[in-house]
């Protein structure tokens, strides 16, 4: 076998393994470590108790991330029985579930050893907590759906390529391998799936390819049907999405962080171009020319809606498929050109080599990280009951460790009020990021409200779920005396902006604490009446 002169090689088979690797790498130890977005993990690991209490996304709280987002962390959650095995345990799934659809895209377009190299990063960054362009001890379970997002778009891209052999079935299993991976996106982050789906629409260009990806984007719809007819949540989560959009707008942040996402990714967009350049040379395709535009494009509106500063994965696929492009058109050329031949073979694989290798050791030695922290129990388990397993670990983070010890340890003060409070409480909220208290306490979660509540990001002055909405199933309102989340610059603007007359109105001030208010719900005869009672 040999991977690097292309002749057969066993490709898949070492994708699967490797996929099945990162998998035990993550489930074996059952803990969650984390350095740093402790808060985030909170909203995840929240979500999950959510649906262990019956609750459905978007029909019983609002969120703009897709149901998947909550039945990962949920299924983990389900199996071991334990918070803290809930997203290893989760990510370890996922992996083992995409793997053979990115085996079989890459091992039947690739040259063997682009499609191992391809494949093993993208694989590492499925697996691995720690979100793109981050440190290697920045360990942490959040945004882990925008690296699913991203793997499956990645695989789903290089498709843009005819297989290198037709095989038996080749159509059907492409169209099934582009479907899983259109529905993870729909079902994980909208943005990701309205790239996918544009993708596979640009594909029914392709009179060699039509097949496959009409049949991928009828089989999506008839999942979309399906899953809707269990759901029954499309409806709410088109209306969640409109309130994310109202927020955020198209465009994320000021034209400076703009500026500052294409200059973060700057390298790899001079590589492509390198890449595309020498495709294109060869090709002289206006379409293949589109291609690039479109996967350079796509990957920054997407990144611009994630916090996330470097990691645009539809830059290294469009590099695959434009290497494999060069080295397809190498080997068609004749025995007087061998030597020219071998010569751009090599050249290219040694430039994709270096554009993704960084990024496979990266995040080899994360994933190794938290597999050895996670299994010698290092670093402070957090105190909260029901949470066992969490562990918040420094590893030379002292700013991150600092922060999330502060926030612990507010955190534990309202655990406290809430445990003194045990015969009177009922349903909790937190005007904040997370509410960590329902499952602290195993307590039946309030509906209708939103377990993410950031400035800025999921609501603001003019676009927000209503209070009455929000609060409609409440009856213990946690206010923190200081938000974990930051503020806007220069903005004096806070979730207590909107939601703090209506807590006023509707709830009595109980406790009082060095970090929290603790309201309850008035008695309903002391209750103003709800806006618009009595009216159809």
């Amino acid at each position: 076998m040999s991977v690097w002169t292309g002749r057969i090689a066993r490709v898949g088979p070492l994708l699967l393994g490797l996929a099945a690797v990162c998998a035990l790498l993550l489930a074996l130890p059952g803990q969650t470590v984390t350095t740093r977005y402790v808060s985030d993990l909170f909203v995840i690991l929240d979500s999950a108790h959510r649906l262990v209490w019956g609750q459905v996304p978007n029909r019983d709280f609002h969120t703009a991330l897709g149901p998947l987002t909550h039945y990962i962390p949920a299924a983990g959650y389900w199996i071991s029985g334990s918070l803290g095995a809930a997203m290893p345990l989760g990510m370890a799934l996922t992996t083992l579930a995409l793997a053979p659809a990115l085996a079989h895209i890459l091992a039947s377009r690739l040259h063997p050893l682009i499609a191992l190299l391809f494949g093993a990063f993208l694989l590492l960054i499925l697996a691995v907590p720690m979100n793109l362009g981050e440190a290697i001890t920045s360990l942490s379970f959040a945004m882990f759906y925008n690296r699913i997002g991203w793997v499956a778009l990645g695989a789903l891209l290089v498709m843009y390529l005819l297989p290198r052999q037709v095989r038996p079935y080749q159509e059907r299993l492409d169209a099934l391998c582009a479907t899983l991976l259109t529905v993870a996106m729909v079902y994980t982050k909208v943005t990701y799936g309205l790239v996918a789906l544009a993708f596979l629409v640009f594909m029914l260009f392709d009179a060699r390819q039509r097949r496959w990806a009409a049949w991928a984007i009828g089989l999506t719809i008839l999942t979309a049907l399906a899953v809707e007819a269990f759901w029954k949540g499309s409806a709410s989560y088109l209306a969640d999405l409109r309130l994310a959009r109202d927020v955020g707008g198209i465009l994320r942040g000021t034209w400076g962080q703009i500026l500052d996402h294409i200059l973060g990714n700057l390298a790899d967009y001079v590589l492509l171009t390198l890449f595309a350049g020498l495709a294109v040379w060869r090709t002289r395709s206006l379409r293949d020319v589109l291609f690039y535009v479109f996967c350079g494009t796509a990957g920054f509106f997407i990144i611009n809606q994630n916090f996330q500063a470097w990691g645009i994965i539809t830059l290294h696929a469009a590099a695959a498929v434009a290497a494999e492009t060069v080295i397809r058109h190498e080997t068609h050329l004749g025995f007087a050109s061998r030597d020219r031949r071998w010569s751009l073979t090599a050249g290219v694989q040694l430039l994709f080599l270096a554009l993704v290798l960084p990024t496979i050791v990266h995040c080899s030695l994360a994933l190794g990280l938290h597999a050895v922290v996670a299994g010698t129990r290092a670093g402070e388990e957090i105190s909260l009951p029901n949470v066992e397993g969490v562990r918040l670990v420094n590893l030379w983070t002292w700013g991150d460790h600092d922060g999330a010890t502060t926030y612990l340890a507010a955190v534990q003060d309202g655990a406290d009020v809430l445990d003194d409070l045990e015969s009177q409480r009922g349903r909790v909220f937190v005007l904040d990021l997370a509410n960590p208290f329902s499952m602290a306490f195993d307590m039946a979660p309030a509906r209708g409200d939103m377990p993410r509540l950031q400035w800025d990001r999921t609501v603001n002055a003019s676009a927000n779920v209503p209070p009455e909405v929000l609060l409609d199933d409440v009856e213990i309102v946690m206010e923190p005396k200081a938000p974990a989340g930051p503020r806007p610059p220069g903005s004096d603007a806070t979730l207590q902006t909107v939601y703090g007359p209506h807590i006023a109105e509707n709830f009595d001030l109980v406790r009082e604490t060095e970090h929290w208010r603790v309201h309850r719900r008035k008695p309903v005869a002391d209750a103003p009446p709800a806006a618009g009672a009595g009216s159809s």
